[in-house]
């Protein structure tokens, strides 16, 4: 996978979802472009899908950890900073929910606030004090395109997102004079194993049929890969994006803007 001359700001980077989708997308391209990353998840991948991706070796460590809990998060990345440092930090993990302000239960609404936004505060909370110090760090938030536009049935996840995205612009500000850049990137439908478990509960032998119909509500007639955001996040990693912060980031085959 070719990410062109990019130099990334620090070699030592952290994913929180790193176990599947875009996440695991994003170690396999950090981790090929010579990176050190240390991946907060539930669960670790197999022994054989790490062996197929060629992530099974020393430069990457899978931490498993529940980062709604924050004396978890906060020991972990203190053992990282002791053993690796930290550089950048990627809030990936998170978690779906279809459903609107009526039919969404007051459950599934705090299990969305806890994932999608209270894992992101507390790693962030976690490691810009290290940033602090080392007078520099860059933090990746993943939020959506649910963040700034209307999107059906989607009322929690699209609430968390636009916390993600508020969480940005504030860390951003709050911490530029302190040598820390805050970003995050908003994509459309990415082709993940959610999407294809999506289909496969909701609309069994129709599958295809759906991923189809799904595919062409994106502008440019096809979901995103996770590769393609990983790539996305690799750049904004880079030196070459030191000139950007407290910004979001779509990649939406042009579903923001032309789908009308």
């Amino acid at each position: 996978m070719s990410v062109g001359n990019f130099e990334l700001v620090s070699p030592y980077v952290i994913i929180t979802g790193g176990s599947s989708g875009i996440g695991l997308a994003m170690v396999k391209i950090f981790h090929d472009q010579g990176a050190i990353v240390d991946v907060l998840d539930l669960q670790k991948p197999t022994a054989e899908k790490l062996q197929a991706l060629k992530l099974d070796d020393e430069t990457v460590q899978f931490h498993e950890l529940d980062i709604t809990n924050s004396s978890s998060v906060k020991e972990i990345i203190s053992l990282i900073s002791i053993k690796r440092g930290i550089g950048i930090l990627i809030n990936n993990a998170g978690i779906a929910h279809i459903g609107n302000v009526l039919n969404t239960s007051e459950e599934d609404f705090q299990k969305i606030f806890q994932v999608n936004v209270k894992g992101a505060f507390n790693c962030m909370q976690a490691v810009i004090p290290f940033m602090e110090e080392m007078g520099q760090g860059l933090i990746i938030n993943m939020a959506s395109i649910a963040a700034t536009i209307g999107i059906r049935d989607r009322f929690a996840y699209s609430m968390s997102k636009g916390a993600i995205l508020s969480m940005t612009l504030s860390v951003a500000k709050d911490f530029i004079k302190k040598g820390i850049r805050c970003n995050c990137i908003s994509p459309a439908r990415v082709h993940t194993p959610f999407v294809d478990g999506f289909l496969d509960k909701h609309y069994p032998g129709k599958q295809q049929e759906m991923f189809e119909k799904l595919s062409a509500s994106q502008p440019i007639g096809r979901m995103a890969e996770p590769e393609e955001v990983a790539q996305l996040a690799y750049y904004l990693c880079s030196k070459q994006a030191s000139f950007i912060t407290g910004t979001d980031v779509p990649i939406d085959g042009g579903f923001t803007r032309l789908n009308n």
